[in-house]
């Protein structure tokens, strides 16, 4: 049997998904060893597997590129999802507002910061990348770096200062640089004895 996926993305994020003559759709497919069908019109795309197509996750990760690009990622940050252990999350920030559109843009901009800080200080710590597009924030790491990065955003959403929610992130990324300098020490201690 094989293993179609039915996606939709924003009409306006269709000529990115595609690129210039074709290219960004070509390296998709290339590196997935997928086919995009994409119809301009609607933004729906289908992805099927190949011939070559030797991945069985491989219109799986087809589709999470072209719904990074479709949720505001540039192409080469959703290319990051080909490699191994890097997901893709989507919060649709619709789900904790009271469905103004007031709401949504308070929301949106206290997780964007003044000119892109909080976005930007949130993926230097956490080393995830964070797109806010339309009515959703889009996540883009490996799953401790989501991780960091989610918590980050759902503790701007609840309404936490920002110098509240950079100490957290702090805090974690120091917690994890020790777990991991432990599991070095304890592996080199291992294979010392």
């Amino acid at each position: 049997m094989e293993t179609r996926e039915f996606i939709k993305v924003p009409k306006e994020r269709v000529a990115v998904i595609i690129g210039s003559n074709g290219q960004v759709k070509s390296i998709i497919e290339r590196e997935t060893k997928t086919k995009l069908d994409i119809n301009s019109e609607d933004g729906s795309i289908v992805i099927t597997p190949t011939e070559e197509t030797d991945d069985p996750l491989a219109v799986w990760k087809a589709r999470d590129i072209v719904r990074a690009i479709g949720r505001g990622f540039s192409p080469t940050r959703a290319l990051r999802l080909l490699d191994e252990g890097e997901l893709l999350e989507i919060v649709d920030l619709t789900l904790f507002t009271n469905k103004s559109k007031n709401s949504l843009t308070r929301i949106k901009g206290r997780i964007i910061g003044a000119g892109g800080k909080t976005r930007k200080i949130i993926e230097e710590i956490s080393g995830a990348n964070i797109s806010v597009y339309g009515h959703t924030v889009a996540i883009i790491g490996n799953v401790e770096q989501g991780r960091m990065a989610k918590e980050a955003i759902m503790m701007l959403i609840k309404g936490a200062p920002h110098s509240t929610v950079y100490s957290v992130l702090q805090k974690r990324k120091r917690s994890q640089k020790r777990k991991w300098t432990s599991w070095k020490t304890l592996g080199e201690n291992q294979i010392g004895s």
